[in-house]
């Protein structure tokens, strides 16, 4: 009788085979989770006459931007951010400092000029895409020529391309509301459909990491061309100025004057986007380049952690939107900038993986409802006339707050206790200036 062959090649081959079968499995359970999620999105977004309206091709359209946005980001975190460790710091400090100068120019801008031209609110809006676009295949291009003087320039422009959808996007949001959805539940709806987006794209873009950053690009610029058709198909209503006027913020004679208690929420949601720009830097440096103790050789799964529970918060945020209906919405911007402040405190003295996935999550879930109760309280108390250029206006000051937060993260020393002990100090500085500067109605209890 023959001698029974060594039974351990046979074996690798069955444990080979098991695993490229169970790869197969997670990467067909992938695909049909995405393609649920998406059908249920698609079913939730026609939803309340957003269908007859043509809302929920705006809808749809955010899910794309939300997409090309992450598969930028998740190309960027190799590159300008992370890649070299010794250097990323300053790198990401010059690029958020030149982010802040042509957007501060730019954005508020850009809501004024749509109120004067009737028909430009789609065309911005796809101009927002086809520019990104464009801008990701120059990346590309710039990544595989190691051309760094090509893809800072590039990263900027698609960086400010993103912040000036957030503002046209504002503007049109209001003239496609179908009869007797509040906008509150419109902006809900329209988050939730860039979470949805992120999560199927998001996944896609990193499969794609895995090969080189430039070929994330080249699918980021796929995205953003399928989005600047969609925006081109939005309905012609989004670009109606009917009975809209211009607004002033300055104290120069205008034909509107924002009401107080407006810029008391602004003032509250720009200490909450502050705290979040903050925390997306300060927290992916620190974690990266002083991991915990135990996460050393796990450094990306750490910042997932965190900046993951920050995404999770605002996830929440939007599900209890019809929550943030039944209170004053000044109350809610308050208390979430004093949870913020209190957040920051606890992780700065007991600083440790808890406190810092508490510290995300708390974070995003004061942003998503601050926004939210803003949106709210901005479709209550302003005119329907002026409200697109408040919205836009709205969005300029939030995106600019949390690039200015950004900023102080990579400005600070990447010692917890400094670091976030000087974060608190702000936080409560601020909390305390905003409510001080409360309107005397509402400080009266109006």
């Amino acid at each position: 009788m023959s001698e029974p062959s060594n039974p351990r090649p046979r074996r690798m081959r069955q444990v080979a085979a098991g695993a490229g079968r169970g790869v197969r499995t997670g990467a067909r359970g992938v695909s049909h989770g995405s393609a649920f999620l998406w059908r249920k999105a698609r079913g939730a977004a026609r939803a309340d006459g957003a269908g007859e309206s043509g809302l929920y091709r705006l809808i749809e359209l955010h899910a794309f931007n939300a997409g090309g946005d992450a598969s930028v980001a998740v190309a960027l975190a190799g590159t300008i951010f992370f890649a070299q460790p010794g250097e990323a710091r300053g790198q990401v400090a010059l690029f958020l400092g030149l982010t802040m100068l042509p957007f501060a120019l730019v954005a508020p801008l850009l809501g004024p000029l749509l109120d004067r031209f009737a028909h430009g609110r789609r065309w911005a809006i796809g101009t927002t895409f086809a520019l990104r676009a464009v801008l990701c295949i120059v990346m590309a291009d710039a990544i595989a020529a190691s051309n760094e003087a090509l893809l800072y320039p590039a990263a900027l422009g698609a960086l400010v391309a993103s912040k000036a959808y957030g503002v046209t996007r504002a503007a049109a949001v209001p003239r496609l509301l179908p009869h007797g959805l509040p906008l509150t539940r419109a902006n809900s709806r329209i988050s939730l459909a860039g979470v949805v987006g992120g999560s199927v794209f998001g996944p896609l873009a990193a499969g794609f990491a895995t090969i080189g950053p430039q070929w994330t690009l080249r699918f980021a610029f796929v995205v953003f061309a399928a989005g600047t058709v969609l925006a081109i198909l939005l309905p012609a209503q989004a670009d109606s100025s009917v009975g809209e006027s211009a607004v002033s913020l300055t104290g120069k004679p205008a034909r509107y004057r924002v009401p107080s208690s407006i810029v008391f929420s602004w003032r509250a949601n720009a200490g909450l986007r502050v705290l979040s720009g903050f925390c997306t830097m300060y927290m992916a440096f620190l974690l990266r380049q002083n991991p915990l103790p135990g996460w050393e050789d796990r450094t990306t799964v750490l910042m997932g952690l965190v900046i993951g529970a920050a995404g999770l918060g605002n996830t929440v945020a939007i599900g209890l939107g019809a929550a943030a209906k039944s209170l004053r919405p000044a109350y809610i911007c308050v208390a979430a900038l004093v949870a913020d402040a209190v957040v920051a405190l606890i992780v700065a003295v007991f600083y440790g993986l808890a406190s810092a996935i508490v510290f995300g999550l708390v974070v995003g879930l004061a942003q998503g409802m601050g926004k939210i109760a803003l949106d709210s309280q901005i479709q209550a108390e302003v005119s329907e006339h002026v409200r697109t250029s408040i919205f836009a206006r709205s969005e300029t000051l939030l995106q600019l707050a949390w690039v200015l937060g950004g900023f102080i993260g990579i400005a600070l020393p990447l010692v917890p206790q400094i670091g976030l002990g000087v974060l608190a100090a702000l936080m409560t500085a601020w909390a305390v200036f905003v409510i001080a500067k409360r309107p005397l109605a509402d400080a009266a209890g109006v």
